[in-house]
């Protein structure tokens, strides 16, 4: 019952601000002044600052944008904007959900791109200060997990995520699972699905010790890292990542770990500061003499995003990490963890990740 109430009590506050919306463009108009919707730059640095424990959120005083309803450029997607808006109210009113997708497939000839739709979501999100799952809007998850883990869906449905050749789909209402049981020792993040399914055929998570596993499939979608975030809250047990040892890899962990700047207002909900990086590390290279016709050289592209991420204000923080990165930055090499089977075709399982877990070295 109290349960219920807190989700009416939420439903109404929702509601309540998309009216103050609405209330605000017919102020406007009552006025004879071109309507005018606020919303934060979502994608400007100047707008972040960083936490240790949070990560990356957004400051209270931010530079905005102005959509206007008076200018060419900017007058369609206000007029989407306040479409979407509509379709929230609706779906909140009768307790009903949509993916993004489904929003689209609305009318796919107004929206004109999933891209269109899923920005407009997002600044609604920010400019409304409250979550996109509050907001009833759904989005389909890519990512998995497997291993010491069981829990209960929204609808009932009891999920049981055994380790075997295949895993269970991250669930779309991260937030609705309840009663969630695990005897896991460690979760570890996976950063390809590859590799995620070779430690599934090696029997991973049973070998070594009780843990989870995720992949987001390459860079995590919301729900992926809700489900960490929220595993986190649930157990308290480390968290470990293997990333490719290359700046792709290196961003996704801090996706993980710090959050991205685009969805900063969301950082308490999504990050978990205390992620360490098991591997692959710029220096295990060196250690485990990995031959050099191994590696990859950098592209430019490379170059420039890890230059990018060595400025960012969580490196200064991190002394460890700000090292690795210039041990990249130095070799100009990068390696994907496919690498260890230069070593061993299943030395990642038996030998790289065991040693990693017993004997430390993440940074």
């Amino acid at each position: 019952m109290t349960s219920l109430m807190h989700l009416l009590s939420f439903s109404s506050e929702v509601l309540e601000a998309i009216e103050n919306v609405v209330l605000n463009v017919l102020t406007s108009l009552g006025k004879q002044k071109a309507p005018v919707l606020t919303v934060a730059n979502r994608s400007d640095w100047r707008n972040i600052e960083f936490k240790d424990s949070v990560g990356l959120q957004m400051i209270p005083c931010c530079t905005i944008k102005k959509i206007r309803s008076d200018c060419s450029t900017s007058a369609p997607k206000f007029a989407l904007m306040l479409k979407i808006l509509s379709m929230i109210y609706k779906m909140v009113q009768s307790n009903t959900y949509a993916t993004k997708r489904d929003i689209y497939y609305t009318d796919t000839l107004l929206f004109g791109s999933q891209t269109v739709v899923d920005n407009i979501i997002n600044d609604i999100s920010c400019m409304l200060r409250i979550p996109r799952r509050s907001l009833h809007i759904l989005s389909t998850s890519k990512g998995s997990v497997a291993g010491n883990l069981s829990y209960t869906e929204e609808d009932g449905t009891k999920v049981n995520c055994t380790c075997s050749a295949t895993a269970v789909a991250v669930p779309s209402n991260v937030e609705g699972i309840k009663n969630l049981i695990s005897h896991a020792k460690f979760i570890l993040i996976v950063e390809k699905d590859a590799t995620f399914q070779r430690l599934l055929d090696d029997d991973f998570c049973n070998k070594l010790t009780p843990c989870i596993m995720v992949t987001g499939r390459g860079v995590p979608d919301l729900n992926t890292r809700l489900l960490v975030r929220k595993l986190w809250d649930t157990f308290q047990i480390p968290i470990f990542t293997l990333m490719d040892a290359d700046p792709h890899g290196v961003e996704i962990m801090c996706i993980y770990k710090y959050g991205s700047v685009s969805m900063s207002f969301e950082a308490h909900h999504l990050t978990v500061p205390s992620i360490k990086w098991l591997g692959l590390l710029p220096s295990d290279l060196n250690r485990l003499n990995i031959c050099k016709d191994a590696l990859i050289p950098f592209t430019k592209q490379d170059q420039k995003k890890l230059a990018s991420i060595q400025k960012r204000p969580y490196i200064t923080r991190q002394p460890v990490l700000k090292r690795e990165l210039e041990i990249m930055a130095a070799s100009k090499m990068k390696a994907e963890i496919q690498v260890l089977t230069s070593l061993s075709s299943d030395y990642l399982s038996r030998v790289y990740l065991p040693n990693k877990l017993q004997f430390g070295g993440w940074i």
